[in-house]
């Protein structure tokens, strides 16, 4: 067995966060090796956030060109799926290659190995016959794959997952999606307007079951405005290919389309990594993390692998977390107020440290050396890219709730808004917060409607900061758009 080869950091998986972290270390001088058996960037940039919402982007464009004829006179449009599947392919992705995301990271310093790593003990890891002893730890950042349920006569079907919708250069003329949560509808929106007969078969009684029931009913009118046939509370329990066209067996009923996108869910396959030789059980759907994003010792996970929400955006956040608790470990370990011997710019979510100013936290503000931003999820925001868009943070009113919350409930109709009256044709949409009425701070609010990610950006601030109403009351609310009608539902707040 070849001798271990030292280093200072192994990163195995180079997906948003583990990129994000093996270059962030490489770029300060630690000799980092990152390990990745797909494509460095990972499902984000390739299959994911970046060219779903292009073909979005396109998917609208067409919507508002019929909203013309409302508007602004009249206006004919053609649907032409080529110019989509061609931008996905050479501004995207590349085809799919990943050359230029590797000389990013090597540019940076780091050692890029193809393959699949594995734990192999305590700070070692192997990759095929490479073996890497890390001096002060290894980042675990593989993410997760779609979760296909166990139907009868499913596995054994050409199916299509989330890659094969983003990869298709000509449209079916009919697709079943199974499953109705974000990436479901936002893909099933999006062909729909392009001329596909879809069809969302979703188990749950409601699609977005995650988000406010209001946004469940806001996304399924808009979906089937667009043509779309939604069937909730059906449990799909065969499915079967006759070589030309799939059939869902669900609950007494029949569905039938040329091609099936199977959208339940997605899995971290922990079975893979080598938990058990540093003491881990791997038998669990996600891989358990503190508040600095530790599994055990030596040993940290960022980005979907860790449940917290398979999310670009929790991925960057947690990385800038690893990136500070790494730094700040390496100068326990060899003592001194900076080990690295420089600043370190991490950049992002943590900020600086430094052996001038110490470290800064994931939120900006100066905390002392030897200590670390932790975790904190109460402003997660997500955006469900359909069209209105739905924007989210913190609890919804149930969950709430349940956590015995006095809860205090507001709520604004986005077309009774100034902003939405003008904007007429495609304004649906709505505000809704979620007020701890004790503390007197929103806990959790939607924001839903043309804009709705962007207005949430500033109900993220609120909730994050816990700003309180009677200050939220008072700001000034620009007029007219559409945040404005934050103003409102804060009035409805009872």
């Amino acid at each position: 067995m070849a001798e271990p080869e030292q280093v200072d950091v192994v990163v195995v998986g180079l997906g948003v966060g583990g990129e994000e972290v093996a270059g962030r270390l490489a770029e300060v001088g630690l000799t980092v090796v990152g390990i990745e058996r797909d494509l460095v960037g990972g499902e984000c940039p390739y299959w994911g956030c970046v060219p779903s919402k292009m073909m979005i982007r396109a998917a609208n464009a067409l919507a508002e060109a019929h909203r013309v004829n409302e508007l602004a006179g009249s206006a004919q449009v053609r649907p032409d799926w080529a110019p989509v599947a061609k931008r996905i392919r050479a501004e995207a992705t590349d085809t799919w290659d990943d050359k230029v995301a590797v000389d990013r990271f090597t540019g940076k310093g780091g050692r890029f190995v193809r393959g699949s790593g594995r734990l192999d003990g305590p700070n070692r890891v192997r990759v095929g016959d490479q073996v890497f002893q890390a001096r002060y730890g290894v980042v675990l950042g593989t993410g997760t794959r779609p979760s296909v349920p166990p139907i009868d006569g499913l596995a054994d079907t050409p199916y299509w997952t989330n890659h094969q919708a983003i990869e298709v250069e000509e449209l079916p003329a009919s697709l079943l999606v199974l499953g109705g949560g974000a990436i479901g509808l936002e893909l099933a929106q999006v062909f729909a307007r392009f001329g596909v007969r879809v069809t969302v078969i979703e188990a749950a009684d409601r699609v977005l079951a995650v988000e406010e029931p209001e946004a469940s009913a806001l996304a399924a009118d808009a979906l089937r405005a667009d043509g779309v046939e939604i069937h909730t509370g059906v449990k799909a329990g065969r499915v079967g290919h006759d070589g030309g066209a799939f059939t869902v067996y669900a609950d007494g009923a029949e569905f039938t389309g040329e091609k099936l996108l199977v959208v339940t869910g997605r899995k971290a396959h922990l079975e893979e990594l080598g938990l058990d030789t540093v003491g881990v059980d791997a038998g669990q759907r996600y891989l358990p993390v503190n508040d600095r994003m530790h599994v055990t010792d030596g040993i940290w996970a960022v980005g979907d692998l860790t449940g917290e929400g398979a999310f670009t955006h929790i991925a960057m956040y947690q990385a800038g977390i690893v990136v500070a608790d790494v730094l700040d470990h390496m100068r326990r370990t060899k003592g001194g107020p900076d080990a690295s011997g420089t600043a370190s710019v991490v950049g992002g979510a943590a900020g600086v440290v430094s052996s001038v100013g110490g470290a800064m936290s994931a939120g900006g503000s100066s905390v002392a050396p030897g200590t670390v931003p932790v975790a904190d999820y109460r402003a997660l925001p997500r955006v469900t890219f359909t069209d209105p868009e739905v924007g989210a943070v913190g609890l919804t009113e149930q969950q709430a709730r349940e956590r015995g919350v006095n809860v205090q409930v507001g709520y604004a109709d986005l077309t009774s808004s100034a902003r939405g009256w003008i904007h007429k044709t495609g304004n649906a949409g709505f505000i809704k917060l979620v007020a701890d009425a004790d503390q007197g701070v929103l806990i959790g609010a939607t924001s839903a409607g043309p804009a709705g990610g962007e207005v949430l950006s500033a109900l993220v601030v609120a909730v994050h900061a816990a700003v309180p109403i009677s200050q939220l009351r008072h700001m000034i609310y620009a007029y007219p758009t559409f945040h404005r009608a934050i103003s409102d539902a804060l009035r409805a707040l009872k």
